[in-house]
């Protein structure tokens, strides 16, 4: 019985750093950038899009397809920055309880 509580305990103390963590993403910004840095999208690790900057030389009409698709490249490129500060994270906050890799996500 006296397990069972610790594990509790030990859930709840998880539970709690979780939504520390969750806190902490949520101010953590990254940016990605594609044409060079004629295209930079700002995101939060929680994936949550808070910019973008767009070289005025990209707002004619000729290059509205290539504005699009560095928009794409821009928003990829940070969502996969996003993703390893969101690892990064994880790893900081799992590291020291022993969880076998991959179980919290």
């Amino acid at each position: 019985m006296a397990d069972f509580l610790g594990m509790m305990k030990q859930a709840a103390q998880l539970q709690s750093k979780m939504q520390a963590m969750q806190e902490e993403l949520a101010n953590v910004e990254v940016e990605g950038i594609s044409g060079g840095g004629l295209v930079a999208v700002r995101m939060t690790a929680k994936m949550d899009v808070k910019g973008i900057k767009i070289d005025p030389s990209l707002m004619k009409a000729e290059e509205r397809e290539v504005l699009e698709d560095l928009l794409v490249t821009a928003l990829a490129d940070a969502r996969r920055k996003a993703e390893l500060a969101m690892q990064e994270k994880m790893q900081a906050l799992t590291g020291g309880l022993g969880l076998p890799p991959g179980l919290l996500g």
